[in-house]
């Protein structure tokens, strides 16, 4: 009875000590630099995040190592609610890409819930001789040992993505890593590499503008829009390919479980925000209404596409110290 009583008492005081959370701004750690895509949801979704959470919020942009720098920081800070990542596949991939990597992705966050996923839709030069994903797979057999496949980095949504294609299909490539989507996409443009696999956010326009040829999607179901026409790489023969930049949130493991219990309410209610909502869908994001909201789901989540990337990584061979 005594034993009862004192652990309710315990209980009781932790509580108590976390019920005025937050009563200061609140730091998001965004692990790559300003301008980018996932810069661009983190500052949206700040926006959304203020009023349900009652806290002013700060963007912290700590870029470097492909967003384990950033990563790092956060799996290190204080466990007090008040510093949190905002990351995205990065999380799963990380793991298999990074040797030294200075944190344990399933052991040093305490898991959020997941917040958008970003389609990827498989492009090439404008020059390449097929219109259609038939002749273009017909294309890719007939040039083996001749292909070149461009990515953002070492890491990078496009690198992952034709990293998976290019597993799947069983045909090599050359892959070619740049400094970004913009240098990739200028050489994709003029011709200097042959294929890219990225996200809408980075393509669309180019699509739209006719700067790129545009063969298949990486979702499970077609996208709506300027792309409905596009099938789906899964349609196509590519049966089960399933690829989306997704977006979740973290805090520091030993955060205390009435904050986490706030700052997962206040997320799924910025994720039922009307302006929110507009500006996902303009970067070509859904909004996830699944149960991956949820700390638990997410982080299994995570684990699912951990085991999913690692044996792709690994058979490539490519590794970042």
């Amino acid at each position: 009875m005594k034993k009862t009583l004192l652990a309710c008492v315990a209980a009781f005081s932790v509580g108590a000590a976390w019920a005025e959370y937050p009563d200061k701004p609140v730091t998001i750690v965004v692990p790559f630099a300003a301008g980018g895509p996932t810069d661009k949801v983190a500052r949206d979704l700040a926006e959304a995040l203020r009023k349900p959470l009652n806290a002013t919020i700060i963007i912290e942009n700590v870029g470097g190592a492909g967003g384990t720098l950033g990563a790092t920081k956060v799996s290190k800070a204080a466990p007090d609610g008040y510093t949190l990542l905002l990351h995205h596949i990065g999380m799963s991939t990380a793991p298999a890409l990074y040797r030294n990597l200075q944190y344990k992705t399933l052991d040093d966050f305490e898991y959020l819930g997941l917040i958008n996923e970003v389609p990827m839709t498989l492009i090439s030069r404008p020059s390449l001789p097929a219109n259609n994903y038939a002749d273009m797979v017909k294309w890719l057999d007939a040039n083996k040992g001749k292909i070149n496949l461009a990515n953002a980095g070492l890491g990078s949504a496009s690198h992952l993505c034709g990293l998976l294609y290019m597993s799947t299909l069983k045909i090599d490539m050359t892959t070619v890593p740049y400094k970004g989507t913009g240098p990739a996409m200028t050489d994709l443009i003029g011709g200097q590499v042959d294929i890219m696999c990225d996200q809408t956010t980075n393509t669309t326009t180019q699509i739209d503008g006719g700067k790129v040829k545009a063969f298949a999607v990486t979702t499970p179901k077609r996208l709506g829009g300027s792309l409905a026409k596009l099938p789906t790489l899964d349609e196509s023969g590519m049966k089960g390919f399933n690829v989306t930049i997704w977006h979740g949130m973290y805090a520091p493991k030993g955060t205390p479980k009435p904050v986490l219990e706030k700052i997962n309410a206040a997320l799924k209610a910025a994720l039922k925000d009307a302006e929110f909502h507009k500006r996902e869908e303009a970067l070509g994001a859904v909004i996830v209404t699944d149960n991956r909201v949820n700390p638990a789901e997410h982080k299994k989540f995570v684990e699912s596409e951990i085991n999913k990337w690692t044996p792709v990584i690994k058979a490539a061979g490519q590794y970042a110290d």
